[in-house]
């Protein structure tokens, strides 16, 4: 049995080898493979003891969340693929749709059986710290007996249950929710049973009595006395089931598709990715049949299922710190951190005369959102503000920026907002400040034609007198004041008369749904922000070439545009010094002898989500810098509206470059890409340095 076991063991090793290698090709490294490697480091951080056990709890949850997304959005796209372009590959490491899905799914495999090892050292260490989660083969008779009474008292009304006959051939099993599924028997016949819960129930239920904790998840519950609900039947079989559906609605729309609002086609589209196709099964009990019934019945590959014994998502572990004593969880959270507000803005009797005088740059989190809201709040008021146009692509649940454009547009000011309505996963809340907007009297623009608008700029015009003035927001993230708390992100906000007018141009050509415009200063996907991108690559390949200095520092989450990525190797063979920071997917290998070994890639995981975007060519005497809305993907430069704002400021310029230097340094949370397309640790010189800290602390 043994020599079986080990057989199996190595048989396994050596597929997930192959599939390893298979995503790797001469400098490229494929998108999805870079991806799971992304979600591995954040895995990662749920072992590191370098962060509190309730921060590691969160690793542990946001890597699962992120994983189902992969799943709906990614996986569902190649499912999409292989069906209706199944002889397509892709341009970097010439692999069809259906072998990266191969691939991905052997690789998936292992990071399954990573997690259920990392949630079973988190839940010892928490059992330590005073929250013992609690199985059914735990319990005392006393303690069967209480959380049986709480499963007949408030869970059982709350099920919804079928048996499946003649009458209930099947059931619609819903995308990310939880059931169990039962081989039952009465009177010589069989059948099957299905149950699942209210997503209203409590999560935990806490054991009563104790100075420790002692909670029981839903889970348990289900798989301890779920049966109980089927009086009358002998349960044969049973065992948890969870089915996530593909979530790559297709949007691409033309004027027969919408005939009279393009926010109903959307509602429409939205209601329809509950029932798309299943891409992947998961089950608490691989050895079951009904697993194989479950596969039948959903018509699935064998591959696309997966078993976790423990707990399909870990939602749970967010709040699972309010089980403990207030002093204890604090011990063991990050300690509280919060945005800082400059002093000459906190003094400033106008932030729009402040800013009218002078740049203003914010780097969330270490500065606060506030400013830029309140701005807002005052633009909203002053006589001299004749408009405020913005773009929305997700918005926080009670967003502050939406009530100051409603206030403005309620005072008389000319709003617009265009508010992109195909932001996945945000469409439902965004349709919901649509119409608040709308009610209010703004103006509302849904996107551009079949681009997504995903830039983040705020034009307001004012007029002093007989001059016009203008204040423009330019930043790399979301106007969402919750995320602005958790995500990096760079802000200027300035007065510059020609940046001012390509806002007020940018509005103007996203209104009239026109992409064929150079503007002065700004750089604007898909037409000027590639080549203008491009072009700096080729002075600084001039500069190499002719024995000068040449060098490219870059930040962004993810590098897919392999013509951006061909410019790059060809600019390290020109002797180019390339230093990337890409906190998730790179699908170019840095360090490859005579083409890639001018470029260094690194990535940092940590407190906060990495999410700006900086390109900054030259050295400082000629240097250029922009900050931008577009990672260097594809989909961003060529398929999206993006904006790469100039840093004129040369104060500004500085800060940012300092900051990024900061990260190159860090030794403690980054991990550097290796030739091989492996990630590992910095090398350590010195002292520890934690970038995100140091910014903290300072």
């Amino acid at each position: 049995m043994k020599d079986r076991s080990a057989i199996e063991k190595a048989k396994k090793r050596s597929a997930i080898e192959k599939a390893k290698k298979r995503f790797v090709r001469d400098i490229y490294m494929n998108r999805e493979y870079s991806w799971l490697l992304f979600n591995k480091r954040v895995l990662d951080q749920a072992c590191d003891l370098t962060n509190p056990l309730l921060e590691r709890c969160k690793f542990l949850s946001i890597f699962c969340s992120n994983l189902d997304e992969f799943f709906m959005v990614r996986v569902g796209s190649l499912y999409n693929d292989s069906l209706t372009a199944p002889d397509v590959c892709d341009n970097k490491t010439g692999l069809t749709a259906a072998k990266q899905l191969s691939g991905i799914m052997t690789v998936v495999e292992k990071l399954y059986q990573s997690r259920t090892a990392v949630f079973v050292s988190l839940r010892r260490e928490l059992a330590k710290a005073g929250v013992r989660m609690m199985r059914a083969a735990d319990l005392t008779p006393r303690q069967n007996e209480e959380f049986k009474t709480y499963f007949l008292t408030r869970v059982m009304p709350l099920l919804s249950l079928m048996v499946l006959d003649a009458k209930h051939p099947m059931i619609q099993f819903e995308n990310m929710r939880n059931y169990m599924m039962y081989e039952l028997e009465r009177d010589g016949r069989r059948m099957i049973g299905v149950l699942y819960v209210n997503p209203a129930v409590d999560r935990l239920y806490r054991l009563s009595g104790g100075k420790k904790a002692k909670v029981m998840p839903i889970e348990e519950m289900l798989r301890a006395y779920g049966h109980l609900a089927f009086m009358g039947y002998t349960v044969k079989n049973k065992i948890m089931l969870r089915v996530t559906r593909n979530a790559d609605l297709d949007t691409r729309v033309d004027d027969s598709d919408v005939e009279h609002d393009f926010s109903e086609f959307m509602k429409k589209k939205i209601e329809t990715r509950a029932r798309l196709g299943v891409v992947r099964l998961e089950v608490d009990d691989a050895a079951s049949p009904l697993k194989d019934f479950a596969l039948k019945v959903l018509k699935l590959d064998g591959a696309y299922c997966f078993q976790e014994q423990n707990f399909f998502d870990y939602k749970f572990l967010f709040s699972i710190g309010k089980y403990l004593p207030a002093e204890v969880a604090a011990a063991l959270r990050y300690p509280p951190f919060k945005g800082a507000v400059a002093e000459e803005l906190e003094a400033a009797p106008s932030l729009i005369d402040y800013v009218l005088g002078r740049n203003v740059f914010l780097s969330y989190p270490y500065d606060s959102m506030e400013p830029l809201v309140d701005l807002l709040d005052e633009c909203a008021k002053d006589k001299r503000v004749l408009s405020i146009k913005i773009t929305i692509y997700r918005l926080a649940n009670h967003s502050r920026i939406v009530d100051a454009l409603c206030k403005a547009c309620e005072r008389g000011k000319q709003v617009t907002v265009v508010i992109e309505l195909m932001a996945r996963f945000d469409e439902e809340s965004n349709l919901h400040y649509a119409s608040k907007l709308q009610e209010a009297g703004c103006t509302i623009i849904y996107g551009m034609e079949n681009y997504k608008v995903h830039s983040k700029i705020i034009s307001v015009v004012l007029k002093e007198g007989e001059e016009i003035r203008y204040i423009t927001h330019l930043g790399t993230g979301n106007y969402n004041e919750s995320t602005s708390k958790q995500y990096t992100d760079l802000n200027i906000v300035t007065a510059d008369e020609k940046i001012g007018e390509d806002a007020v141009a940018f509005f103007r050509n996203i209104a009239i749904c026109n992409t064929d415009y150079t503007y002065q200063r700004l750089l604007v996907a898909p037409e000027t922000l590639k080549p203008g991108l491009i072009s700096l690559i080729d002075r600084e390949i001039e500069k190499a070439k002719s024995g000068k200095e040449g060098k490219i520092l870059a930040k962004m989450n993810s590098l897919t545009d392999k013509a951006i990525i061909d410019k790059f190797v060809e600019a390290s063979c020109a002797g180019v010094k390339i230093e990337l920071i890409i906190r998730g997917i790179c699908c170019l290998l840095p360090g490859v002898p005579k083409k890639t070994e001018n470029i260094r890639v690194i990535s940092i995981v940590g407190r906060f989500l990495e999410h700006s975007r900086v390109y900054c060519f030259g050295d400082e005497e000629d240097r250029v810098m922009y900050i931008s809305s577009a990672d260097l993907m594809t989909r961003n430069t060529d398929k999206r509206v993006e904006i790469a704002a100039p840093v004129l400021d040369k104060k500004i310029e500085k800060k940012i470059y300092d900051i990024l230097q900061t990260m190159l340094a860090d030794n403690v949370k980054a991990r550097k890409l290796c030739p091989d397309g492996k990630y590992r640790r910095v090398e350590t010189f010195g002292a520890a340095l934690d970038a995100q800290q140091s910014f903290i602390k300072s």
